[in-house]
């Protein structure tokens, strides 16, 4: 939340009792040597949190009176400011960082601030900042009022563009490898325990890890920033892939129990019917009573007997849905979770990137 900068400051005002004679224009202009001997303009940065002069090898001031009693006063300065930054679309966003100048003491009724017109401030052309870019900057009057009188102000407003691609290859491409690597889990067998659970488990401990050292080289603030989102996302998916194998190990489990129970009562049910057979010791012989009817009629019977009509009704076929069958060619149920995770996992993150780069991306910026 602050940044330096190294600045050269200019101002200039009119003390009518620093006027002289300037001998016919052989003297344009008279240069001091200590500037503490005339009056300045008390200013001051308001959002100053260090600052020196230079004074190497002499100090960097320039003070200049010319014979209508003009004065151009020049120093160089380096500070430290300030810079409250809304970080809610870090690292996607844009920081407006300001220099405040202000008087200390004297009122606007003494003393009134203003720009140079035409070019008020000037960028040094070989300026590199290592993690930002310099979009534009503004400059505006911010008189302030207190219970002492209002005070004369100004500010310039730097607008700060922070470049993406140091981010997109230490944070986000990272990030998806280690949710691409989650899902190698889905194509492992399931009773391949140790890789299956070790990988979980590494993928997971090094999501966090990663999660952890983005959010320590940030200050901590109440609100969730567009890496949060992004790096909650990938822990989410990577221990979503380890939950699934918790659940196609159960699935297995329960499969492999129920197979069992089936084999233990198909052997007994066998079991059982060979002691059957080797109880029987004869021939059994069957009974008939009561009216035997034969089973065969002839043609003339048809007329004494009621004749009655049938009919048949066949219901059409149901519709298979291919997914169900597409799925109903694995033999498990396990293997069916891999194979539908396999899909599902994928797409939810392909989904999940299209929302985040078109929110972040394609934003409103009241700039």
């Amino acid at each position: 939340m602050e940044y330096s900068v190294q600045l050269t400051f200019r101002e200039q005002w009119r003390d009518e009792r620093l006027q002289f004679d300037d001998m016919n224009g052989e003297m344009a202009y008279l240069t001091l040597t200590d500037p503490n001997k005339i009056w300045k303009p008390d200013l001051f940065f308001s959002n100053e949190k260090e600052g020196h002069f230079h004074d190497i090898i002499m100090p960097n001031v320039l003070l200049r009176i010319y014979p209508n009693g003009e004065v151009l006063y020049s120093i160089r300065i380096s500070l430290v400011l300030s810079c409250p930054m809304d970080l809610k679309y870090y690292p996607l966003d844009k920081q407006t960082c300001s220099i405040i100048m202000a008087s200390y003491g004297y009122t606007t009724d003494d003393l009134v601030f203003m720009w140079k017109v035409g070019d008020p401030v000037q960028i040094t052309k070989n300026l590199h900042l290592p993690r930002f870019t310099l979009e534009k900057f503004n400059t505006e009057y911010c008189t302030s009022k207190t219970n002492t009188g209002e005070y004369s102000c100004i500010r310039v407003d730097l607008i700060f563009k922070r470049e993406f691609s140091y981010y997109l290859i230490q944070i986000y491409i990272p990030c998806c490898m280690l949710v691409i690597v989650s899902w190698v889990s889905f194509w492992l067998d399931q009773n391949a325990i140790p890789a299956r659970v070790s990988l979980g488990v590494t993928t997971l401990l090094t999501m966090a890890t990663q999660t952890s050292g983005i959010n320590a080289s940030l200050p901590p603030v109440s609100y969730t920033k567009a890496i949060d989102v992004w790096t909650g996302v990938c822990l989410t998916f990577v221990f979503g892939a380890l939950l699934e194998f918790a659940l196609v190990n159960y699935a297995s489990r329960s499969h492999m129990q129920k197979q069992v129970a089936k084999q233990q009562r198909k052997w007994d049910i066998e079991h059982s019917s060979l002691d059957n057979d080797h109880m029987e010791d004869g021939a059994t012989t069957f009974a008939m009573v009561g009216d035997v009817k034969p089973l065969v009629h002839h043609r003339g019977d048809l007329h004494s007997d009621k004749v009655h009509q049938c009919e048949i009704h066949m219901q059409p076929p149901k519709s298979i849905n291919p997914c169900k069958a597409w799925l109903n060619k694995f033999p498990s149920r396990s293997k069916r979770i891999d194979v539908m995770s396999r899909i599902l996992f994928p797409l939810m993150f392909a989904l999940f990137n299209l929302v985040y780069w078109i929110t972040y991306l394609f934003r409103d910026e009241d700039m």
